[in-house]
């Protein structure tokens, strides 16, 4: 079933719909769940914290039609519960979320890609993954997890310019790369 997410937000929080929100959380654990593990650097914490977005939803689904928009609104609460998460246990730590991020930032290409293109496979890989830690959490968002330039900037605390710089420069990056 592919609902879109502005159809979700009406029935979970409207309607309260349990098939909506169970849909809700299969489309988006596991990317919510790859980005707190890259904060958090620990599965069952990074678990726990997505869950735990998912239930204050859920029980404040009524109050949330003010959610302007869900996909965002779960990423801050994500971001928000997993710097919790870290403050609360190591506190003598200052932590920036973007050397965090190596882990929830991998390519990840299907089989077929892999056997028809895998020199060329190979070649963005090692492009992304040579990427300054922030142009990586940036290119992640924006061209894998679909995220729009403003909702990153609001997620990482930005400027919309910072973050379109970030990505020009992670697509120039790449792209000298791939051209060798």
């Amino acid at each position: 079933m592919d609902i879109t997410i502005n159809i979700l937000h009406d029935k979970v929080t409207e309607l309260n719909d349990e098939q909506a929100f169970e849909e809700c959380y299969r489309q988006y654990f596991v990317r919510l769940y790859r980005f707190s593990l890259s904060i958090v650097h620990q599965k069952q914490p990074a678990e726990e914290i997505v869950h735990d977005v998912f239930m204050n939803l859920w029980k404040k689904r009524s109050a949330s039609p003010t959610i302007r928009n869900l996909e965002v609104y779960l990423y801050v609460s994500v971001k928000n519960l997993s710097l919790n998460y870290l403050r609360d246990n190591f506190s003598s730590r200052t932590v920036d979320i973007a050397e965090r991020s190596h882990e929830y930032i991998e390519f990840n290409a299907d089989p077929e890609t892999l056997l028809v293109h895998s020199e060329t496979a190979k070649k963005l890989a090692i492009a992304i993954g040579e990427l300054p830690p922030r142009c990586k959490l940036i290119f992640k968002l924006i061209k894998e997890d679909g995220l729009k330039y403003k909702d990153v900037a609001t997620l990482l605390d930005l400027s919309i310019k910072t973050v379109e710089a970030q990505l020009a420069i992670a697509m120039k990056k790449i792209l000298r790369v791939m051209e060798d």
